[in-house]
């Protein structure tokens, strides 16, 4: 590693390890708010292709696409995205044009993933793509895959997988039981690749980017740049703090991002936030984030669970919600957002709407105001209502989340930043240019930090904020010359 130890050096990092979480990337020097700290292209990455949906294998674009002709697998936006990947897609298409129809429905993007590792590291060890020391086949050996943590289910299915992918190469010397491995790995360490928009396009591999350890209070945050992932500082970060990200969503309690990081990532977080577990502070945070409300609509107070399990006590004026009345809306809920869910699967979008604001009624009877559990019904109402055009009521629904996102997510957070963001595009389209105004304000205070101020994305937004003022002072010239 001492290759890449040198490569970091000029950007201000080095590596280090430490016993409790192995390798970590450390700032050398202050990095400050909206401070790029690293970017890399990815080793390998895939388009989230389907039966309904595909995207371009260069660029991840949906549109002008025409599928490879010999494969019958890649799909590409035109002929730049195509040249651009064609020294890897020449093999891999060669190969998959050999799989009879059927097994070639088995190759997922999971599958052509790791078939793109092998043959990248074939054209690499041949001279015919280049070797840096950010990009090499040795960052992705050194990659933790936690096989021994493994339970043997999901070890069998990476040796079937294995085993497609070893019928797929037919390269001598291929060792089945590393390929079963580097899938471990991918579950590991492979990142959702998103647009500016945080929605989800593909999946990469970044093997310098995965040496950025996890915490669920971040010093950085990690957006992509078309294929490229870019790690912006949101804090102050000393000279010799460790830089950290989120892995997870960490709008939920400290059980379940605990859960969640051990489920998909096998290790337990040991960060400042999770090391409240169980104190008391940790413990009224997750009641108000995924508990019960009390029973008292004029009481903020949250709800635990009474020794003898009868009943919700409330820890602020003490009533006594019963167990069974929980349970019985929870029921409902849950019956409820079955029913919804298949709905809105259907295209039957204003059934959905209509239980989706039964589930609301009954979550608000049962929730705390800054429930996690209710912010989500809202977003499934907004995006919907989006869907139907119906802006007036969806501007309402984006209103009611703010206060949530404010609360459950750091103050530079991409999430509350495009939330602010669609809040002001529909008060701009509505006609509340006032109101547009500081709604794109903050989005823009948030998003020059997480993500920068170049790309089109931001451009656009920077764009629409100037458009709203120059139309308010407009309305404020004609209102005074009347």
């Amino acid at each position: 590693m001492e290759e890449l130890q040198a490569s970091l050096q000029p950007r201000g990092l080095t590596l280090s390890t430490f016993p409790d979480k192995g390798r970590s990337l450390l700032a050398a020097r202050d990095f400050y708010p909206g401070e790029v700290i690293i970017s890399q292209e990815p080793y390998v990455c895939v388009p989230n292709n389907s039966l309904t949906e595909s995207r371009c294998d260069g660029c991840f674009s949906k549109s002008n696409l025409k599928k490879c002709s010999a494969c019958h697998v890649v799909w590409y936006c035109g002929s730049s995205c195509q040249k651009l990947e064609w020294k890897l897609h020449r093999l891999e298409c060669q190969l998959l044009a050999k799989l009879d129809k059927e097994r070639r429905k088995s190759v997922t993007p999971t599958i052509r993933m790791m078939v793109k590792l092998y043959l990248r590291r074939k054209l690499q060890n041949e001279n015919v793509i280049p070797v840096t020391a950010m990009d090499n086949y040795n960052l992705v050996e050194a990659l933790v895959s936690h096989m021994s943590d493994i339970d043997e289910k999901q070890l069998l299915l990476y040796a079937q997988m294995a085993n497609l992918v070893n019928l797929i190469l037919q390269l001598p010397n291929i060792d089945i039981k590393e390929i079963a491995e580097n899938f471990s790995k991918f579950a590991c360490n492979a990142h959702t690749i998103c647009d500016s928009e945080l929605r989800s396009l593909g999946t990469g591999l970044y093997p310098v980017i995965s040496i950025i350890n996890h915490s669920c209070l971040p010093n950085a945050v990690l957006v992509f740049e078309g294929r490229l992932a870019v790690v912006r500082a949101v804090q102050h970060i000393p000279k010799d703090s460790e830089v950290s990200i989120s892995y997870v969503e960490t709008a939920a309690s400290t059980i379940t991002r605990q859960k969640t990081l051990k489920e998909q990532y096998l290790f337990t977080c040991i960060c400042v936030r999770c090391n409240k577990l169980g104190q008391y502070d940790d413990i009224q945070e997750s009641a108000i984030l995924e508990g019960y409300r009390c029973r008292d609509n004029g009481c903020s107070g949250f709800l635990l669970r009474e020794s003898d399990e009868k009943g919700f006590v409330c820890q602020q004026c003490g009533l006594i919600r019963n167990k069974e009345e929980i349970r019985k809306i929870a029921s409902d809920i849950k019956a409820l957002s079955d029913k919804a869910l298949k709905c809105s699967s259907s295209g039957n979008l204003q059934e959905a709407i209509v239980l989706y604001k039964n589930i609301e009624k009954l979550q608000k009877e049962v929730c705390h105001p800054f429930s996690i559990i209710l912010m989500r019904t809202w977003e499934k109402l907004l995006e919907i209502l989006m869907q139907l055009e119906e802006w007036k009521e969806a501007l309402a629904i984006c209103r009611l989340t703010i206060p949530v996102y404010e609360r459950v997510y750091p103050g530079f957070h991409p999430l509350l930043g495009l939330q602010y963001y669609s809040c002001g595009k529909l008060e701009w389209l509505l006609g509340e240019t006032d109101d547009a105004i500081k709604s794109f304000t903050k989005a823009v205070d948030i998003l020059r930090i997480t993500h920068g101020t170049s790309t089109p994305f931001m451009k656009e937004l920077l764009m629409k904020l100037e458009e709203a003022r120059v139309e308010a002072s407009f309305k404020l010239s004609s209102r005074e010359d009347s």
